[in-house]
């Protein structure tokens, strides 16, 4: 019973670290209305980015990492502005939106193999001592993943529900042409959500990758699955829903690797959204519109 009660504090770790990324993808979805499998490429782009401005550069970590997400944010910019624009200007169907995400994936990937190489690398990070908080047995850095996804988490419900651009994000979700015609600037909106969710990637591919020490240029491969059960257990397009998913499946993930094995884990979280869609095709929360 203890190493399960243990297993389901590194699973809060891990839905700390989904939720970030899922609530991302979610986001983006929400207001473009098209998934971007290029999504877990960014991830680790933003690792890379991380690494070089900490250990080429003797950055600090935390400025380097800050720094990084602030870069993706920008790069997610001007990939929506130099490629997905003109497919939407063109009203391009959405699956090929969705092939151009996909290639764009494997460019992104092919990109950082060519610079960084296709070895490993790690951050030279101390992880700190662990910390008894009751049953669970936690490192500083795994706390502080968990402390950051819960203000970021309570950060984005601030947004999309006091801020104007928040309010605007949701009613694109909800109507786009409507949302424009209501005088709201679409492109404008697009781009900040843009910005926002490269930001979050960013900040979910460092955080991933500090969780597993070492990392390549694949390493978010499988993760980009999960991160996509979440998304779609939640209900798509439902940035609550996305918090929730993460929460269910990085818990079920991990006591998995307990009670059965750690080779499964992923594929038990497929299993667990397979039921719960057969149960409740909509995802977990449903509203009216997405964001």
């Amino acid at each position: 019973m203890g190493l399960i009660l243990q297993s389901v504090g590194f699973g809060l770790v891990t839905a700390s670290v989904l939720a970030v990324a899922s609530v991302g993808l979610t986001l983006q979805f929400g207001v473009t209305n098209y998934i971007n499998f290029a999504y877990g490429t960014f991830l680790m782009l933003a690792a890379y980015l991380t690494w070089t401005l900490s250990v080429k550069a003797h950055l600090n970590f935390i400025l380097a990492a800050a720094v990084a997400c602030v870069l993706m944010g920008v790069i997610a910019v001007g990939v929506a502005r130099t490629i997905f624009k003109h497919f939407v200007d063109r009203q391009a169907p959405l699956f090929y939106l969705l092939i151009v995400t996909f290639g764009l994936s494997l460019i992104v990937s092919n990109v950082i193999e060519a610079i960084w190489g296709p070895g490993f690398e790690t951050y030279n990070l101390s992880v700190g001592t662990p910390l008894t908080l009751g049953p669970f047995s936690l490192t500083p850095t795994q706390l502080l993943i968990m402390g950051l996804a819960v203000v970021l988490m309570l950060g984005i419900h601030f947004m999309l529900t006091r801020t104007v651009l928040g309010k605007a994000m949701r009613a694109m979700s909800d109507n786009r042409d409507l949302a424009q015609v209501s005088g709201i600037n679409t492109d404008r909106i697009t781009m900040w959500t843009w910005f926002i969710t490269g930001c979050l990637a960013g900040l979910a591919g460092i955080a991933l990758t500090v969780t597993t020490v070492s990392f390549g240029p694949t390493s978010a491969d499988s993760f980009l699955f999960v991160i996509f059960a979440a998304v779609i257990l939640g209900g798509i397009g439902h940035p609550y829903g996305a918090m929730l998913g993460a929460l269910v499946l990085g818990i079920i993930t991990e006591v998995s690797a307990v009670v059965v094995s750690s080779a499964y884990k992923d594929d038990i979280a497929f299993v667990a959204l397979i039921v719960v869609l057969l149960l409740r095709p909509q995802g977990l929360i449903t509203s009216r519109g997405r964001a």
